[in-house]
C-alpha cells in the first residue's frame, strides 16, 4: 500500500448539491483522495444523465487532484474494493437518513469488511437535497442557492 487513503462517496448526485460539496471537503480532511461514485440504477428515473452529472462534478473539481469522479453499476462495496477504497463516506441530515444508512453500513462491514464513516450535515445544508433541487427545476425555479455555481450552467442546459 502506498499510504494514500481513499474514501468513496457514493450517491446518485442527481444533481450534486452544496451539501454534497461540503461532504467532499470534509472527506478530504479524512482521506487523501475522495472518489465521488455515481451509482447507476437503470430502474431509477434520473433528472440528469450520468454523463451530465459526471461533467458537472468534474468541472467543479477540475483543480482539485484529490477528487475523482466515476460511475458504477454494481454493489457499492464491490466498487469500493475495485478502486482500492479504504472506507465509504456518507452524509446524513436527519434521523431518517441515519436509520437508512446504518443497516447498509452494517451490511458493508459484514459482507466486505468495509467501514462507513458517517458525517452529520452542517446546519446550513440541512434543508438541501437533490430531490428538492429537482422539484425546483421542474417548476422552473432558481436553484442557485442549492448547487455549486461552477456547475449551474451545466445543469440548466
Amino acid at each position: 500500500m502506498n499510504g494514500t487513503r481513499k474514501a468513496v462517496f457514493p450517491g446518485t448526485f442527481d444533481p450534486f448539491t452544496l451539501g454534497h460539496r461540503a461532504m467532499v471537503k470534509r472527506g478530504l480532511g479524512l482521506a487523501d483522495e475522495v472518489i465521488i461514485a455515481i451509482g447507476v440504477n437503470p430502474d431509477k428515473k434520473s433528472c440528469f444523465t450520468v454523463d451530465r452529472r459526471i461533467k458537472s462534478i468534474e468541472t467543479l473539481y477540475a483543480n482539485e487532484p484529490g477528487v475523482k469522479v466515476a460511475a458504477y453499476d454494481s454493489l457499492t462495496a464491490d466498487f469500493v474494493k475495485a478502486v482500492g477504497g479504504d472506507f465509504i463516506l456518507r452524509g446524513v441530515r436527519t434521523i431518517q437518513d441515519y436509520e437508512y444508512e446504518k443497516p447498509i453500513a452494517d451490511l458493508n462491514l459484514k459482507l466486505a469488511g468495509i467501514e462507513t464513516v458517517i458525517l452529520f450535515a452542517e446546519p446550513e445544508f440541512l434543508h438541501i437535497s437533490s430531490t428538492i433541487v429537482r422539484e425546483l427545476l421542474q417548476y422552473k425555479k432558481d436553484i442557485s442557492d442549492f448547487v455549486p455555481k461552477e456547475t449551474l450552467y451545466i445543469l440548466q442546459r
